[in-house]
């Protein structure tokens, strides 16, 4: 079995602020960071599948329909009938932006073990993610790394997410220390600023770029900015790219769609990383910004992916947000 997308981690119910904040409305939203660059890859009609863990439960039902629901192969989905689905409560400021409060002690993810991914072997892909949540606690952290081992063999390329969620890790120090040591098996990363900051005491992104670039021989690094769009290094090259200029109501998803809008346009280009040329990179990131940009004006991830005809609707239509 081949697949352009694979990605594996944590697929978990956020429950977002649901009308008057102050009600303590909650909605259920499926997410989680590799299940978001899946789905909106499938959507989007690429062939993506998800490896993961969730608890045979209404939330793994209601995970696992959602990424069936977008056109995600869930085949290599487990469901457990030991552990329960992970929870993520979502709390947003005045400008959309959240934060995480997770309930994921002895959670289904976390369980994911040697023999969950035992059927993946056989099974390749153009492009196989991950992310640092993976890597939080044991056996996840072990399964995913074999995963990834047998994917880079399989000559995957491979993309990596540092996430950061400090909670998960209970130790900075610890978070640092495994986050950076799974860059070595990454050829495209894609981390947010403040990530960068953490890991490396760097805030210009520039500065950030081209340290990763020559520590970790990394060509496809991409730091994001949030509104400010995103500043990525690729074969040495600095790209500079904008967000669009949309109301944002919840900017859960938001990178993880950026992401995914960047390896769509690139599987569509079927061209190894050193063959893209400045007009294509430049153009995946403005297809990807406009994929980023449209997730914030809706709740939750998932739910909020665009269609084709919307995101070139805003690359055509809408102005470019310049900070």
């Amino acid at each position: 079995m081949k697949f352009d997308f694979i990605s594996i981690g944590e697929i978990l119910i956020d429950f977002a602020p649901y009308g008057d904040v102050e009600a303590c409305a909650f909605q259920q939203n499926p997410g989680g960071a590799p299940a978001n660059v899946a789905s909106v890859l499938a959507k989007l009609g690429v062939s993506s599948a998800f490896v993961g863990k969730v608890g045979n439960d209404s939330f793994g039902i209601s995970c696992k329909n959602a990424l069936k629901s977008a056109n995600v192969c869930t085949d290599y989905m487990v469901m457990s009938e030991e552990y329960p689905t992970t929870l993520a409560f979502v709390t947003l400021d005045e400008t959309g932006n959240r934060e995480f409060s997770f309930y994921r002690n002895h959670t289904a993810d976390v369980n994911l073990n040697l023999d969950d991914i035992a059927a993946l072997k056989g099974v390749s892909s153009k492009f196989f993610h991950f992310g640092s949540v993976s890597l939080t606690a044991e056996p996840e952290r072990s399964a995913t790394l074999e995963a990834v081992k047998q994917a880079k063999e399989q000559g995957s390329i491979i993309s990596y997410d540092p996430n950061l969620r400090l909670p998960l890790w209970g130790d900075a120090q610890r978070a640092k220390t495994e986050i950076l040591n799974a860059f070595a098996l990454a050829d495209v990363l894609k981390i947010s600023e403040e990530e960068a900051q953490f890991l490396f005491g760097i805030s210009d992104c520039e500065q950030a770029a081209k340290m990763i670039e020559q520590t970790y021989k990394i060509p496809f690094i991409m730091i994001t900015r949030g509104p400010k769009g995103c500043y990525a290094l690729v074969n040495g090259k600095g790209y500079h790219s904008y967000a669009y200029d949309l109301k944002t109501i919840d900017t859960t998803g938001a990178g993880d769609s950026f992401l995914a809008g960047v390896l769509y346009r690139w599987i569509s280009l079927d061209k190894s990383v050193e063959q893209l040329t400045e007009d294509e990179i430049n153009e995946m990131f403005d297809f990807a910004n406009a994929v980023g940009s449209l997730v914030t004006t809706k709740k939750g991830a998932i739910p909020a992916i665009p269609t084709l005809e919307e995101i070139h609707q805003c690359m055509q239509q809408q102005p470019k947000l310049i900070l």
